[in-house]
């Protein structure tokens, strides 16, 4: 509880305030950014948020969403932010990397306080103060709790709650996955008496497919899925050429892992996109006995929850999908 009152009142002491979260983007990462943001804004003081790049479009209804900076197109702002900053969220990240190359530069360059809001395992040492729980759901929901558990929690309202139900919805799979617990479902509950409304956010989250984007999945699912039996994974993998070939959109390969994880009796699944020369991997899986981040860890870079994490390959596409076939039955057991 103390290290919530803190937040609020380091940022009643400041005036130069900026909220920082992860490459590429997600629901969570973008609903805490603009949570906190509004949540800021509501105890009379000015902040900025500066993300390394542009969230997927589909994101795009959230109100604020025009307001961050990215330093894809607002690299010299984000710069002078840093300078004058005397405050610095870190949400959704672990370690100063997650931020890309040039914004960890000034991140770590600057003399701001930096208070860390997170849930992933293995916290870096980097901020002077950290709230990372990695038995919570979603940042998002971390950032409701250090409202609540603040001097102003009447300042949790529609515009700040908007936004951090959609963070909890997205991280936990519309509340499928084993992290929700009941304080999550209790913290739902308070989001909604707070005037949030759920059946919209879901329509704006949901209902907003385009032409090329269910092209592109069908494709995936059609063309690209690929199950092994023995070990009850799937795959599924999609290269440079054929997301171009289907005038992909930031945001149009989401969810796709999970359609493949959806698959009746399977323990796993894998995502392969190819961009820039690099292979981005999701992992997503069912149950304890089943973790992916050691994995992602281990052999791709990455690393993240014990059913959702990420990583990268510098092979090939062949090559790498060779890999992932060789390493997979090491982590999950031949069925019988």
């Amino acid at each position: 509880m103390v290290r919530f009152s803190q937040i609020t009142e380091s940022i009643l002491a400041s005036d130069n305030i900026i909220i920082t979260a992860h490459k590429s983007p997600d629901g969570d990462s973008v609903g805490s950014s603009l949570g906190l943001y509004h949540y800021i804004k509501k105890l009379g003081k000015e902040a900025v948020i500066c993300h390394p790049d542009p969230a997927p479009a589909f994101l795009n209804w959230l109100e604020g969403f025009e307001q961050i900076l990215t330093m894809e197109n607002h690299s010299a702002e984000i710069t002078q932010f840093f300078k004058n900053a005397d405050l610095i969220f870190c949400l959704d990240y672990n370690a100063p990397d997650r931020v890309g190359e040039e914004m960890q530069k000034l991140l770590l360059d600057s003399d701001a306080k930096k208070i860390m809001i997170d849930h992933h395992l293995d916290p870096a040492n980097f901020t002077d103060i950290s709230i990372s729980d990695t038995s919570s759901c979603s940042t998002a929901q971390l950032i409701v709790e250090t409202i609540l558990h603040g001097p102003y929690s009447n300042l949790l309202d529609q515009q700040t709650g908007t936004p951090l139900y959609l963070g909890i919805l997205t991280d936990t799979g519309s509340f499928r996955f084993p992290s929700v617990t009941p304080k999550t479902h209790d913290i739902l509950s308070k989001l909604l008496n707070a005037g949030v409304k759920h059946s919209q956010i879901h329509e704006n989250l949901n209902d907003t497919n385009t032409v090329e984007r269910l092209k592109l999945q069908g494709y995936a699912m059609s063309s690209k899925l690929e199950v092994l039996n023995d070990h009850k994974v799937a795959i599924i993998s999609l290269t440079a050429d054929e997301l171009k070939r289907h005038n992909f959109q930031k945001g149009d390969t989401d969810g796709i892992v999970n359609l493949a994880l959806s698959i009746k009796g399977m323990k796993a699944a894998f995502f392969f996109s190819e961009k820039d020369g690099m292979i981005k991997i999701s992992f997503r899986s069912k149950g304890q006995e089943n973790p992916v981040n050691v994995l992602a860890s281990e052999h791709f870079e990455g690393g993240g929850h014990a059913n959702a994490s990420g990583g990268v390959s510098r092979l090939s596409m062949s090559e790498t999908l060779e890999k992932i076939k060789k390493l997979v039955p090491s982590y999950f057991a031949k069925e019988i």
